[in-house]
């Protein structure tokens, strides 16, 4: 067994010394775009101010054919722009794949300075990880570069799902894990053809108000996918990293979009991909705690003083329990108003009225 210090030295020599610590940044919507593709290519510096997280797609929905243009398109894209505060990751192909090792012999050597994060799919156990942690630190030595890439893993199979807690903690490279549905319901041998969100004959039904009679009884539609992202967030916040709920794949169905986004961001997630610009703005909303509720929570930590006791608001106790809740609100509200004006004056905005009101 390895000792726990191992973990926190270089891997190869010249390489930089690991995280300690994942650095929280903004991350509400990973928008993924195709760099083989020129046309969307070119909009980068147009959407690039818009998100928290750009990130070069090189694995699904780019075509065996167009692998190496991805690659290529991702090097020239990232050299050619300043992304300023946002964050540059890649999405790598699966390690079982004739394109993976490519990619980060390509990637870290051309652009890894620029580069925040590797997405690696079809991540099933922490020697999927150790093999990333080890050649990433072989490359960033040999390139010179100062600061560790981060990886993020995807759950995309039962395997990975039942290993995700060692995923979790395989490396201080990690920075966090994404729910990938439409592959992890193939693996499970689910029986839905859709990208994410719920299925209408998944549900409960109320109870016959009479047993005698067949009367219109209501239903209730359920979340495919509770069990196993409440699972990924406990993982995730077991060893201090992140969660991120993956994609939804009907692009036109708004509403349900951001239900979906919503259920994640309450259970502990904080961001979603976009995968098309529509999406984005929800992501942007979604995962950012409403004004009045980010008030509310100011209110409680004014009033907790240094946290310890119990006092009534509005008729409602707050103790110890509700103030730490109310500060993990705060916080992500101060992160997230740091990166954007607008979201700032909201929030002080929603806490003024509140004063005032009281």
């Amino acid at each position: 067994m390895r000792s726990a210090k191992d973990f926190f030295r270089p891997l190869a020599v010249g390489a930089p010394a690991p995280v300690r610590e994942v650095p929280f940044r903004p991350s509400r919507m990973i928008h993924f775009f195709d760099p083989s593709n020129e046309k969307m290519a070119a909009k980068v510096p147009t959407i690039a101010p818009k998100v928290d997280v750009l990130l070069g797609n090189l694995e699904d929905a780019v075509s065996a054919d167009r692998k190496e243009a991805a690659r290529a398109g991702l090097v020239a894209t990232a050299k050619a722009h300043d992304f300023g505060d946002t964050q540059l990751w890649t999405r790598i192909n699966s390690l079982d794949s004739p394109w993976a090792l490519d990619d980060l012999l390509t990637l870290v050597a051309e652009i890894g300075h620029k580069l925040d994060v590797v997405m690696v799919p079809k991540v099933e156990g922490a020697e999927d990880i150790h093999y990333v942690d080890r050649l990433l630190a072989q490359l960033e030595a040999k390139a010179g570069i100062g600061r560790p890439i981060l990886v993020h893993a995807i759950l995309e199979t039962a395997t990975g799902v039942a290993n995700v807690e060692e995923i979790a903690g395989a490396s201080p490279r990690m920075q966090g894990i994404s729910l990938g549905p439409a592959d992890l319901a193939a693996s499970r041998r689910m029986k839905t053809t859709r990208v994410g969100g719920g299925h209408p004959g998944y549900l409960v039904r109320e109870d016959p108000k009479d047993p005698g009679m067949e009367l219109p009884r209501l239903t209730f539609q359920q979340d495919l996918w509770h069990y196993t992202i409440a699972r990924m967030v406990d993982a995730c916040a077991a060893h201090g990293i992140l969660p991120y709920y993956g994609p939804f794949g009907d692009i036109k169905d708004t509403t349900a979009c951001e239900d979906q986004f919503r259920n994640a961001f309450l259970l502990g997630c904080v961001g979603a991909w976009s995968l098309h610009p529509v999406q984005i703005d929800i992501a942007k909303r979604v995962f950012s705690p409403a004004p009045a509720d980010v008030a509310w929570a100011r209110r409680v930590i004014d009033a907790m003083g240094d946290g310890t006791g119990a006092v009534m608001i509005d008729g409602k106790m707050q103790d110890d329990a509700t103030v730490k809740q109310c500060h993990v609100v705060v916080e992500l509200a101060e992160a997230l108003a740091a990166r954007d004006p607008e979201l700032a004056q909201a929030y002080e905005a929603a806490y003024k009225e509140q004063e005032q009101n009281r």
